[in-house]
């Protein structure tokens, strides 16, 4: 059985932390790469590092694709929002606040 190893960081004020070296060369990352957290029910939380999605997922860079040669080939079929459907998402959304630093409820996750 391969050994556990360990390594300790520390937050700073504003909860930040700098990754271990020992950490970044076991998940080969690089300045401004990502890393994914996968938090388990124990509270146990697993680092990996984060794949581009356009590479992990087909789909979505096959479409992102197509319609970038959609609009290359046919730009006179880009339309501008109206601004009637504007103002209907505004009176939709308007007066709501949103903290973006705020953790997400059970309910949002």
């Amino acid at each position: 059985m391969a050994a556990t190893l360990e390594v300790e960081s520390t937050l700073t004020d504003r909860y930040q932390t700098t990754v271990p070296e020992t950490v970044r060369r076991a998940l080969r990352l690089g300045k401004r790469d990502k890393i994914h957290y996968t938090i388990r029910p124990g509270g146990e939380v697993v680092l990996t590092r984060a794949e581009d999605s356009e590479e992990d997922d087909p789909v979505l860079g096959q479409f992102l694709g197509f319609l970038a040669r959609d609009i290359a080939t046919h730009p006179e079929r880009l339309q501008a929002i109206d601004v009637s459907f504007v103002q209907r998402l505004q009176s939709l959304t308007g007066g709501i606040e949103v903290d973006l630093d705020a953790p997400l409820s059970a309910d949002d996750e």
